[in-house]
């Protein structure tokens, strides 16, 4: 019995995804997706980036002439960033790509 209601359940959620995503379309689905990695996921990895990558140039000049192990983890720091910038610029670039080619138009973002 309790099989069956499971079954039943299974079925239905079969029978009604296909309608729900062809209703809202696959160019929909990969559009939102963009968007939210456009508007919102890049612009934080550039910020974390940026932010780790003045972090490690703080702790460079902060040791000064003092330790050279702090000065080399000050310099590990700062191109751990830069690579990191690197990467989310070319991640927001190969999405812009992928947009123009698939002629997906922009994200436009309102505020209420």
């Amino acid at each position: 019995m309790i099989l069956q209601n499971h079954m039943k359940k299974i079925i239905l959620i079969l029978l009604i995804i296909p309608n729900i995503t062809f209703a809202v379309g696959i160019i929909d689905i990969i559009d939102a997706a963009f968007g939210l990695v456009n508007s919102v996921l890049i612009p934080l990895a550039f910020a974390v980036c940026l932010l780790y990558f003045f972090w490690g140039v703080a702790k460079y000049i902060r040791t000064g002439a003092g330790s050279d192990q702090a000065a080399e983890e000050g310099k590990r720091v700062m191109i751990w960033g830069i690579v990191g910038l690197f990467v989310a610029f070319s991640v927001w670039g190969i999405i812009s790509f992928i947009q123009s080619e698939l002629s997906i138009p922009p994200v436009q973002v309102t505020v209420p």
